[in-house]
């Protein structure tokens, strides 16, 4: 059925957003969000906290919290509200489900959230966060949809959902599924980074190509609430057209601008505690939500030297105090722009810090808080995954020199760019990191809102076949672990070697057989899989054989199944299979082991089954 609509669909760390554009038009509209603003009170947003609040049974009324498309289940709510009262309950609150669903060192399955509460009564795994998320913000642009007069259904549109280009193919598998879950059937995915860039030469209109060149290196540089998401764009000239192909993209860095939020609090309790003011933990909860609102309200008026702070007590007497303060420009500086945003050197990398040997399980936050450190990493390690490849390095050309592959223009993107010094002082980084020469801004742009207008604009154009787009492919090259072929040693174990089984750069629609090569697979008994990638290696090639993996590549995940045996093999004999790669349409990515003797085959993923 042909499509009526492109829907795009920014599934965020902190905030989601959705936009709408109608295949007749090039211009996304944002799709108000519906959503719980306070009890028995329903109101529009633009965007939706990305926030899960679990009440207490008897906490609310039942009917308290009734959408339009009903609740379908255990009451959960999602939204601003649930952000604002799970402040005040923080053991009921979700939060960062987004990053808890690419965490390797968990079950995204498992039902682990609110992380460490021991009140909530049934708690959450992050796929299920995610799926409700997405359930919500289905529910919320039907309504919308119905509200303008407009009687479609999901099935009319194409519905695109963005993830962080950092995410690895597990993390990318489940945003998938869970879209699937939520009634939005088989989505497209797409990194956030080249939806910013489509919304951003959407709103240039043609003149995009007026702002870009052949040659130019354009850095999407992506700072949110809770993550940093770098990529890098090369733009050339093939047959007298501009083409644009992502060429790097950065590693998942939990840190953003709640980091912000919470440093500015830090230091304005210690100010308080300094005059005799202690703060309990509810009230410093209140003082990061007012340091938030501090911090917003100095870098949108310069004029203001202070923004002044209440915070309430929770004592029952009419004459309970409140306590005052000031966030202070000076401070705000000092603490933002030259600490997150401080004037480092590309050969000052991020700190990973002494590691104590008994640590607490958690999500793994970035030690460093230092965002110019984490650029300047991203930067150098782009240039080593452009050199080992023979075409990339042809796309860059002499600017494949020197430590870092430098930008020559820079594209903001994330709600911690709407402030134009913390913009600013990235200009100035990236300037004297390139020996003063300044490096342009693309005008134009919406940081908190773009992702999702972009996500709508791509999907106008697959539907369509119409516009310019982004030559991408995976974002990196994918490993399975072999094990060693060698006769046994005492003492010594053989490394894991590892085999390409996609290139980087592989595009949506292919598939890649192992050519010329058969390898054993272990059926009718538990089996471990190991598979890794890598961002840096640009060069390797189907097939390609690594000798020590856990050395040279990162490790994804690791996999115990148990592979059906065929019917006339023994368990746990080894069976001749040949290995063949599909990237998905949607952009997911599928691996087969083929029976070398029969049509048997597996499929390799969390779900394991044979056909």
């Amino acid at each position: 059925m042909t499509a009526r609509f492109s829907l795009g669909i920014d599934l965020g760390t902190s905030n989601s957003a959705m936009a709408l554009t109608e295949l007749d038009a090039d211009r996304p509209e944002i799709v108000p969000v519906l959503q719980v603003l306070a009890p028995a009170e329903l109101g529009e947003k633009p965007t939706m906290a990305s926030a899960l609040y679990l009440p207490h049974p008897e906490e609310f009324r039942p009917d308290a919290f009734a959408l339009p498309w009903g609740q379908g289940e255990a009451l959960r709510i999602v939204g601003q509200f649930a952000r604002d009262h799970g402040a005040l309950v923080p053991d009921r609150l979700v939060t960062s489900a987004k990053s808890w669903l690419s965490n390797p060192h968990i079950d995204p399955r498992q039902r682990t959230l609110p992380w460490k509460s021991e009140s909530a009564e049934d708690k959450l795994s992050p796929f299920e966060c995610s799926r409700l998320y997405l359930e919500h913000l289905k529910g919320a642009f039907l309504h919308a949809a119905r509200a303008s007069g407009r009687d479609w259904d999901i099935g009319d549109g194409q519905i695109v959902v963005t993830v962080p280009a950092s995410f690895d193919d597990v993390a990318r598998n489940l945003t998938a599924e869970a879209a699937e879950a939520a009634g939005l059937g088989q989505v497209t995915l797409l990194e956030e980074p080249q939806a910013a860039f489509y919304a951003w030469a959407a709103r240039a209109g043609r003149q995009w190509r007026d702002a870009v060149a052949p040659g130019d290196v354009i850095l999407v540089c992506d700072v949110g609430g809770g993550t940093a998401d770098f990529s890098l764009i090369a733009v050339t000239d093939v047959d007298g057209a501009l083409e644009l192909e992502r060429i790097s993209v950065g590693e998942h860095i939990l840190l953003g601008g709640d980091n912000m939020d919470l440093a500015l609090a830090y230091a304005l309790r210690a100010g308080l505690e300094a005059e005799g003011k202690a703060l309990d933990g509810w009230q410093f909860l209140a003082l990061v939500h007012a340091a938030a609102r501090a911090k917003i309200a100095l870098f949108e008026d310069a004029a203001l030297s202070e923004a002044p702070i209440a915070i309430p007590s929770r004592g029952a007497s009419l004459f309970a105090k409140t306590i005052s303060t000031a966030l202070p420009r000076a401070l705000l500086s000092q603490i933002v722009i030259d600490g997150f945003f401080a004037m480092t050197t590309l050969d000052d990398l991020p700190q990973e810090g002494r590691r104590a040997g008994l640590q607490e399980f958690g999500l793994p936050y970035a030690s460093d808080p230092v965002i110019s450190k984490h650029l300047a990493r991203f930067l150098g390690r782009s240039l080593q995954n452009v050199r080992a490849s023979d075409k990339l390095a042809a796309l860059v050309g002499p600017r494949a020199s020197g430590t870092a592959l430098l930008p020559t223009a820079v594209l903001f993107n994330g709600g911690v760019f709407k402030a134009e010094p913390i913009r600013a002082r990235v200009l100035e980084l990236l300037a004297s990191w390139n020996g003063g020469a300044p490096v342009r801004a693309l005008e134009g742009f919406e940081p908190d809102l773009a992702v999702a207008q972009g996500a709508a604009v791509y999907g106008r154009r697959r539907a369509t076949g119409q516009g310019m787009r982004i030559k991408a492919g995976a974002a990196r090259s994918y490993y399975v672990g072999l094990e060693t072929s060698m006769p046994a040693i005492p003492g010594f174990r053989p490394p894991v070697k590892a085999l390409c089984v996609v290139p980087q750069g592989m595009q949506e629609g292919t598939e890649q057989l192992i050519e010329g090569r058969t390898f054993g697979l272990v059926t009718g008994e538990t089996a471990e899989f190991r598979f890794f990638s890598s961002a840096v290696r640009s060069g390797d090639a189907p097939g390609e054989i690594l000798p020590d993996a856990e050395r040279e590549l990162e490790e994804t995940a690791l996999l115990e199944v148990e592979l059906p045996a065929l019917a006339d093999v023994p368990a746990g004999q080894v069976v001749p299979v040949r290995i063949e790669a599909i990237v998905t349409e949607l952009g997911t990515l599928e691996l087969w082991m083929k029976h070398a003797n029969s049509d048997r085959k597996w499929k390799i993923e969390f779900q394991v089954r044979t056909q």
